[in-house]
């Protein structure tokens, strides 16, 4: 479609623009999938963020690098569906819900289970309403109208479904095991769900009596209250020391149970005493010992961390007040004989920060090992998931190598609540994937439902294919899976994406997504990362307010690389605004020279001038490049690509160079200028539509040649006929020049209104193109006459340079005061002398170098490399002036 060009406000207003086109683009459908079912398919699902709170800087680097690939393809032709969805995220809402509660001195407990639920689902509405908003001030196009949510109905089914079909299989079962524990939210944790930090503290050596009294036994702990539920003292059947003992019985201090000396495998001979206490309810080596030499199991603690019936005297403490005191009556009692100093790593909750008690507990799991085989043999095949950057591979493979049993069960109200029933009659369990009203063994309808709910991770991972409508076999299903690509951070290959592939290679037989791009984290311009306790975090929100949702993305993308952190730099968002601001304006002069034009009058047609074909081959260049880097996930590389030649080409080389005829009197010049100018424009603004849509959109509604919206506008290709190597050649060699010639002038600080003569001397070839192009040198560099010959003389007191084939030589007598410049550079030379041999002076200094921190070291040498650059150059310079004829 082609109307008349419409004129462009002088300022880009980002809020006015984001705010008009997001709405106009959900009101045309323009992010709906299956609109063409001629079309190949391209599907992302969005990794569903926790409906916890607001998205940070994270979540605005993920949506954008998705957004980024489904604008590519369905510019590209594809029936590019994004589906969006939030997760429930179990422990994480549930303890925010709970902090409220508190602040208001309640409980969940005290509320009841329906009712706190109902509060659980009014902060899911508020928050998703607010995720909703935020994802439309990020400008993702994602097809609202196929939302999902983990617990919609749905993805309950498909819950259950897997949950059946894995309990009937026997990779699900029910038992008593060791698993963390968090005491402040009162429930299990996975393994990966426990965060070590290192942490000062205590190791205790204790001697057992032997009952015989024959002497004693020494064993050392971290955790003195965990004695009161020791059930052995283990020693290695090899050690010599302690061979005699196996078999002898001690006393344990304070309690006075008798306890025996049992040999094991498992002790490490060498580490401390040789003798170890086992509490084989309270950490999961000692429970293993515990179960080959059945040992009791004697729990101390209740579920929120304070003694119970079975820590004797201690009863009704907490578990570190409780250490204390242990602490204090063992060495009343003599029997505590050293206490030393010990750093070691303590599991702490990764949702409330508690510190996580290995707890003897009955729990659901899943086998994992039977579920890891297809993925470790597709992996090693080469059939598997492709990793980018592939080196995440080995960090994945090596977790699913050694996978242990997944603890699924969770003690919260709000999640997917197991499907199963307690029999109060026969005490058989019933799972089903409705709920049953007979019990499955006896009949009677006495039935009691688990209260515990999912991990939260066990929904995640069927992510890919519940929201297609699995377990039901959808059109969305056989249309869109497997999905292209997940783009998700490191920090969750273990959590989720193992997860997923486990799942999907187990119901649908065939992997969830072939790629996975793997992203760092956004940290802050020191390099850490971003936390509530450091203050350090960057809203995504104040950035969009401040320099707009474009600025934002296109500082995101050009910074990305696959794996890698990035640090967030305001000026680096400056940047980006500054280069918007650089397309606007480039835009409004190209429509401030079409105002009454015909578009018929555009038809890109010759003949072109060498600056045409250049910036047509240079345009064909960039689309194919810009391409490959997508292809790859080099997204920062082709965010930058489109950076040189938008900013450096075509605003600061074409548009210039297209002034001449422009504002010239050839007619036909002008008619081929516009043609070529809006073109470049059209193409360049659908290039870089997928990084920066808002104002691509806004810009590209102005065009003559625009159609009805730029997100379904065709994505460039270059073309064979605009392919011009000749006239690159030429144009780089008079760009080479232009550069030059403006150095020169700037480094004799040669007003800019006076110009300069401008002598050219080389191969006719190359002179002739100098010849032709004379007006573009006068207007871009300033040069008066000039002359260009190949039996030139350098003239006295002049400037020179060298390009491909000429010498350029600048005279300066009468434009400037020669012997004051001179005496200026001299100075000049002087004082970066000094800098140099200040910086190399600090550099010699052993004790600098030795004691200042690294970057400071680092920041002295570059200052050091650039002021002898600065030096080199203006000796140069003084070599020049002090030349004679």
């Amino acid at each position: 479609m082609a109307t008349e060009p419409t004129k462009m406000p002088s300022a880009y207003n980002p809020q006015e623009a984001e705010k008009k086109w997001y709405s106009y683009w959900l009101e045309g459908g323009f992010f709906q999938a299956g609109k063409d079912p001629q079309k190949k398919p391209y599907t992302i699902v969005i990794p569903p963020p926790n409906v916890t709170g607001n998205l940070h800087m994270g979540h605005a680097l993920n949506n954008t690098l998705q957004d980024v690939l489904i604008r590519w393809k369905r510019m590209a032709g594809y029936d590019a569906l994004w589906l969006p969805g939030m997760d429930h995220a179990g422990i994480a809402t549930q303890s925010k819900v709970e902090a409220r509660l508190r602040e208001e001195g309640l409980n969940r407990h005290e509320l009841g289970r329906e009712k706190f639920l109902q509060q659980v689902w009014e902060w899911k509405e508020h928050y998703a309403s607010v995720i909703h908003q935020q994802w439309r001030n990020i400008g993702v196009s994602v097809d609202y109208s196929r939302e999902r949510f983990t617990l919609d109905e749905g993805l309950s089914q498909a819950v259950r479904e897997v949950f059946v079909r894995l309990y009937e299989k026997g990779l699900i079962y029910r038992g008593k095991y060791i698993i963390n524990w968090d005491p402040q939210a009162r429930t299990a944790l996975s393994d990966i769900e426990v965060i070590y930090k290192e942490v000062d503290g205590k190791l205790y050596h204790m001697e057992y009596p032997l009952k015989d009294g024959s002497g004693h036994i020494r064993v050392a702990t971290t955790r003195p209250e965990t004695m009161l539920g020791d059930t052995a003292v283990a020693v290695h059947p090899q050690d010599e020391r302690y061979r005699h003992l196996v078999g002898k019985k001690v006393v344990l201090p304070i309690i006075g149970r008798e306890i025996p000396i049992v040999a094991d495998e498992h002790v490490d001979p060498e580490f401390g005493s040789g003798a170890v206490k086992i509490t084989p309810a309270h950490d999961p080596n000692d429970f293993e010992i515990g179960e080959r030499h059945q040992l009791p199991q004697i729990l101390v603690m209740d579920e929120t961390g304070t003694m119970n019936e079975q820590a004797g005297p201690y009863q009704g403490l907490d578990r570190f007040e409780c250490r204390k005191r242990i602490v204090k009556d063992l060495q009343e009692a003599g029997t505590l004989v050293e206490v030393e100093t010990h750093v070691h790593s303590v599991g702490h909750s990764e949702r409330t920060g508690a510190v996580v008690e290995p707890y003897l507990s009955t729990q659901w799991f899943v086998k994992m090992k039977p579920l890891a085989e297809r993925a470790i043999t597709d992996t090693r095949s080469g059939e598997g998931v492709r990793f980018v950057p592939d080196r995440f591979e080995k960090t994945y493979l090596h977790w699913i190598e050694n996978i242990r049993d997944w603890c699924i069960s969770r003690q919260l109200w709000w999640g997917h609540r197991i499907p199963a029933w307690y029999c109060d009659d026969c005490g058989a369990v019933t799972v089903d994937r409705h709920d049953p009203t007979t019990c499955s063994q006896c009949g009677s309808s006495r039935l009691a439902q688990d209260e515990d709910v999912l991990d939260t991770w066990f929904s995640s991972a069927l992510w890919p294919f519940s929201t297609l409508g699995w377990p039901d076999d959808t059109a969305d299903l056989k249309r869109y899976y497997p999905t292209d690509v997940l783009v998700t951070g490191y920090d969750i290959i273990y959590f989720w994406v193992a997860r997923m592939i486990f799942t999907a290679l187990e119901f649908i037989d065939e992997k969830p997504y072939q790629d996975v791009l793997i992203t760092g984290l956004v940290r802050d311009a020191e390099g850490r990362k971003m936390s509530k306790s450091l203050g350090n975090g960057v809203d995504p929100m104040e950035v969009i307010d401040k320099y707009g949702t474009d600025a934002m993305r296109f500082m995101l993308m050009t910074g990305f690389t696959a794996g890698n952190d990035q640090r967030f730099r305001w000026e680096r968002v400056e940047t980006a605004r500054n280069f918007a601001n650089k397309i606007w304006n480039a835009s409004r002069f190209a429509l401030m020279h079409l105002e009454g034009v015909k578009a018929e009058e555009l038809a890109l047609k010759g003949p072109f001038s060498t600056a045409d074909r250049w910036i047509l081959h240079r345009l064909n260049q960039t689309a194919a490049e810009v391409t490959r880097h997508l292809n790859r996930y080099d997204l920062g590389e082709a965010g930058q690509t489109l950076y040189r030649f938008i900013w450096d080409d075509l605003c600061d080389w074409y548009i210039e160079w297209a002034k001449l005829p422009l504002y010239g009197d050839d007619a036909e010049a002008k008619r081929v200028t516009r043609a070529v100018l809006v073109y470049v424009l059209d193409q360049s603004l659908r290039l870089l539509h997928p990084f920066m849509p808002f104002i691509t959109e806004e810009i590209w509604q102005h065009l003559p040649t625009k159609g009805e919206s730029i997100t379904v506008a065709a994505w460039p290709q270059p073309d064979a006929a605009y392919e011009a190597p000749e006239a690159v050649k030429e144009m780089e060699l008079l760009i080479e020049a232009i550069r030059l010639i403006r150095n020169i002038r700037a480094e004799m600080e040669v007003p800019p209104k006076k110009e300069v003569d401008l002598l050219v001397k080389g191969e006719e070839a190359i002179l002739a193109i100098f010849r032709r192009n004379e007006a573009a040198i006068h207007r871009l560099s300033g040069v008066g006459r000039m002359e260009a010959s190949p039996d030139l003389k350098r003239p006295a007191r002049a400037m020179s340079a060298v390009v491909t084939g000429a010498e350029l030589f600048l005279p300066l007598e009468g434009l400037i005061d020669v012997e004051q410049t001179i005496t200026r550079l001299k100075a000049e030379w002087n004082k970066w002398d000094k800098e140099v041999k200040r910086v190399e002076g600090k550099l010699a200094n052993a004790k600098f170098v030795e004691k200042a921190p690294a970057h400071i070291v680092e920041e002295e040498r570059k200052k050091g490399e650039e002021y002898r650059e600065k030096r080199e150059k203006v000796a140069a310079r003084l070599a020049e002036l002090q030349k004679s004829e």
